[in-house]
C-alpha cells in the first residue's frame, strides 16, 4: 500500500512537471529548434521559472518512482535516484545564454556544472529502463515498459552524443535532443502510472 501511494506521488509530480517543461520549451521565447530544451530555464521569467519549476517536479517523480519500485529492482532505483539528483542539479544551476557546450563554444563553470548533471542525469534515466527491463522482480508491464524505452532511447543517446561531439549547436541536435527527452517523458509517465496502479508483489 505505501508503494502504491509512493507511486501516485509519482504519477502526478511527473505527469505536472512534464507539462510545466513542455509548455515552457513550445510556448516560451525560445522554442527554436537549433537551441536547447535547457535554454528555456535562463533567466529571470515567467517561462524561465516555470521550466525551472517543472524540471524540479520530474527530478520528485524520479526520486518518488525509485521509492515506488520493489527492493529487488534496486539497481533500476539507484540509478532513478541518481537522475533525480542530476536533474535537481541541472535545475538549480542554470546555463548562460544559449547554454554553450564544448567543444565548440567558450563555456563557464556554471555551464559545464549544468550541462554536465543534465547529460548525467539522461543517461541514468535511460540506464534505468534497461535495468528494469531486465529485472525479474518488476512487474511485466514495467519489464515491457522498460524494453521498448531503451530500444527507442539508446540509438536517440548515442545520435546525440555523436551530434554535439562532431556537429555542436545544430537543428539536428535540436530535435534529437527533443525526441530523446520526449521518449524519457513517455516512459516515466507510463511507468509512473504501471508502478500505480499495477505494482509488483514483493
Amino acid at each position: 500500500m505505501r508503494r502504491t501511494l509512493v507511486a501516485h506521488g509519482a504519477v502526478a509530480c511527473v505527469l505536472s512537471g512534464t507539462v510545466t517543461v513542455s509548455l515552457a520549451v513550445v510556448v516560451g521565447p525560445t522554442s527554436a529548434l537549433t537551441g536547447y530544451v535547457s535554454e528555456a530555464g535562463v533567466g529571470a521569467g515567467a517561462y524561465a521559472t516555470a521550466y525551472r519549476l517543472g524540471v524540479f517536479g520530474v527530478a520528485l517523480g524520479l526520486l518518488l518512482l525509485a521509492a515506488a519500485l520493489p527492493r529487488t529492482v534496486w539497481p533500476a532505483a539507484a540509478l532513478l535516484a541518481a537522475g533525480a539528483a542530476g536533474t535537481g542539479l541541472s535545475a538549480s544551476v542554470t546555463c548562460s545564454a544559449g547554454c554553450p557546450l564544448p567543444p565548440f563554444e567558450q563555456t563557464t563553470a556554471a555551464d559545464l556544472v549544468h550541462g554536465g548533471a543534465s547529460i548525467a542525469a539522461v543517461a541514468c534515466v535511460v540506464f534505468a529502463m534497461l535495468a528494469v527491463a531486465w529485472s525479474t522482480g518488476a512487474a511485466p508491464l514495467l519489464r515491457r515498459l522498460g524494453l521498448v524505452g531503451a530500444v527507442v532511447a539508446f540509438p536517440l543517446s548515442a545520435t546525440i552524443g555523436l551530434a554535439m561531439l562532431f556537429v555542436g549547436r545544430s537543428t539536428l541536435v535540436g530535435i534529437v535532443e527533443r525526441a530523446l527527452l520526449g521518449v524519457i517523458a513517455l516512459w516515466l509517465v507510463a511507468s509512473t502510472l504501471a508502478a500505480a496502479f499495477a505494482p509488483a508483489k514483493e
